[in-house]
């Protein structure tokens, strides 16, 4: 007899039971309830990417590095830009794998690039402090995000956020 392709014994009782009291079927084709997906959360994360580039720059500068306050809070900016970069590689990935389909692809069939380049834009925010790469990475995340709007039908602005680092951001137009 093999063993290894024996089931475990509460899988064949529950087998068992649902054969003769069928249990209810649960199913669903999404991470979260259809028509929730929004992009907004991963531009948020990704200007907080270049915010705290920002934070520890300034905090650097200077004999400022002197200060175990100072390196204490360095090291604080640290691991929260590596959780932002990872949140925005984390939100665009799942609007991407799990909402975009054969009709957003043919409408935008450069969509799989774009998320890519985020992907490596994340990566480089996670690994260093290179300003350029946070912005390149807010871009990045602006053109996803109007492209999801647009297959939703609705038109978008770009703005420049009220906040530091007061970088244009793509909002809906509702």
């Amino acid at each position: 007899m093999n063993l290894a392709r024996k089931e475990p014994m509460l899988h064949s009782l529950l087998q068992s039971l649902d054969t003769i009291h069928p249990f209810p079927r649960a199913e669903a084709h999404c991470d979260i309830p259809c028509k929730i997906y929004d992009p907004s959360t991963a531009l948020i994360a990704a200007l907080s990417v270049v915010r705290l580039m920002d934070i520890m720059k300034e905090k650097s500068e200077g004999d400022a590095m002197a200060s175990l306050a100072t390196r204490n809070n360095l090291a604080r900016c640290v691991v929260r830009k590596e959780e932002e970069a990872e949140k925005v590689k984390h939100e665009v990935r799942i609007i991407w794998g799990d909402y975009f389909k054969t009709p957003q692809f043919e409408a935008f069939p450069d969509a799989s690039s774009v998320v890519h380049k985020i992907m490596l834009l994340g990566g480089a925010c996670k690994q260093g402090v290179n300003r350029a790469d946070g912005e390149a990475l807010v871009d990045a995340v602006n053109q996803f995000a109007e492209m999801f709007w647009a297959t939703k039908g609705i038109k978008t602005t770009r703005k420049t956020c009220p906040y530091p680092p007061s970088l244009e951001v793509v909002y809906p137009v509702l």
